[in-house]
């Protein structure tokens, strides 16, 4: 069992998910503006975070079965968040509180070694990521995301992909069927 799951494991053993919500696709879990620290468990489905930039929008980051999704500047600074998560085909979700989770968190050392381990997780997969935005290739980034994380390719619609990859969908496409 990994990090994520063995956390997972923890909130349910001790009953500490408040909600379980199931989101109709393309409904905003959370949006720009929004003071929200809520951490999501996805139990079934796939969400994308984003964000509006000049009426352009920028995927950063996509969730899936087995994944926490949060809007991370707004869980770690306690302001309103920049970003939008939106639910790409109907998912199910869990649902605990910044409040609750840092109290389970900090309630046990082996608890806070698990979340030390998740961030750093999330530290490294963020490092990966603006990695793969440096590469000149489109096709290098399309390669390096395929071998990083190829649910993404079964999970996640193509334009949504695109955007993720910095690339149009039509280069997308040109990409996935050499």
């Amino acid at each position: 069992m990994n990090a994520i799951e063995t956390l997972y494991t923890l909130l349910l053993e001790n009953k500490l998910w408040e909600t379980e919500t199931i989101f109709k696709r393309n409904t905003y879990l959370i949006t720009e503006g929004s003071l929200d620290s809520t951490v999501f468990f996805i139990v079934e489905g796939s969400v994308r975070v984003f964000t509006i930039d000049t009426e352009e929008e920028n995927t950063i980051r996509f969730g899936y079965k087995n994944s926490f999704v949060t809007a991370i500047d707004s869980f770690f600074t306690d302001k309103p968040t920049q970003f939008y998560i939106q639910a790409l085909k109907k998912c199910t979700v869990r649902t605990i509180s910044k409040k609750s989770l840092l109290h389970f968190i900090e309630s046990d050392l082996t608890h806070l070694k698990l979340w030390n381990t998740i961030l750093g997780q999330l530290i490294l997969q963020q490092m990966e990521r603006e990695r793969d935005l440096l590469m000149a290739s489109p096709v290098d980034r399309y390669k390096s995301v395929l071998k990083r994380s190829p649910q993404v390719f079964q999970e996640i619609p193509d334009k949504y992909i695109a955007s993720y990859l910095r690339m149009t969908a039509e280069t997308l496409s040109r990409i996935k069927k050499s």
